[in-house]
């Protein structure tokens, strides 16, 4: 696992989930993975996952917690109260860290976290949450934890007896994409992002020029009076001229 340094996520932490979204599906593929249809990262947007806190944002390290269907005779291997894999899973967040849940789409009459559960959360002084389930006790949440929330729906049921916490830190999908531990989240009203840790820094240091880029276009449009189509998307021959303008030392 690659770790994703703090002074990293506090860079992260002005981008929105359009832009953290552009950068990663434009990273290129591994060597030798050319020819694999997903090995240019199209998958890094949660689908059906949207936001239950508006207007707070989310950006952290992934700790991962994967719940799966109840089944009786697993559930000495799961109910281990303090020592149960969701609470497991909390104790590794801390603060940069965002605690991400497979719930297999149990959405409805399932919730995997309450406000009983977050309390950890909180005392752990985490970011907040996402999962692709439900969650329930969210005004206390909101309000007393000051947690962000990201999830499918809300329900007014816990997680028995349908849902069990299975695992913690391994590979999860959550909205259909494959979130690693040490992965960094990008979320806001529009959406959760995924940020593979190992392209992580390449992706901020692409979002830092493309901002500004974008900056330098914005101008060239209003002084030319042109439709923005003629300057964006941004070319690579767009790039390469706002490159010698910054060098210039023109602005």
């Amino acid at each position: 696992m690659t770790y994703v340094s703090d002074e990293i996520i506090d860079r992260f932490r002005k981008v929105t989930s359009a832009t953290a979204y552009s950068a990663v599906w434009r990273l290129a593929p591994p060597s030798g993975q050319e020819w694999f249809a997903s090995a240019n990262y199209q998958l890094c947007l949660m689908r059906s996952v949207k936001a239950f806190t508006p207007g707070k944002k989310l950006v952290g390290r992934a700790q991962t917690l994967r719940y799966l269907p109840a089944r009786p005779d697993l559930l000495e291997e799961t109910r281990r109260g303090a020592d149960s894999p969701e609470y497991r899973a909390m104790a590794k967040c801390g603060p940069n860290d965002v605690l991400v849940i497979e719930a297999h789409t149990f959405d409805q009459y399932s919730c995997t976290m309450g406000n009983m559960k977050t309390r950890q959360l909180w005392h752990k002084k985490a970011e907040g949450l996402v999962t692709d389930g439900a969650i329930r006790d969210l005004q206390m949440i909101d309000d007393e934890y000051d947690l962000a929330v990201f999830a499918k729906n809300r329900s007014p049921a816990g997680n028995l007896p349908f849902l069990e916490s299975f695992e913690e830190g391994r590979l999860v999908n959550v909205g259909g994409v494959l979130v690693m531990p040490g992965d960094v989240i990008v979320a806001d009203d529009d959406g959760v992002v995924v940020v593979p840790s190992t392209r992580a820094l390449e992706v901020i240091d692409w979002i830092d020029e493309q901002e500004e880029a974008e900056q330098f276009v914005i101008g060239l449009i209003d002084d030319e009076q042109v439709p923005p189509g003629k300057y964006y998307p941004i070319s690579n021959e767009t790039k390469e001229r706002f490159r010698e303008w910054k060098e210039s030392g023109e602005q």
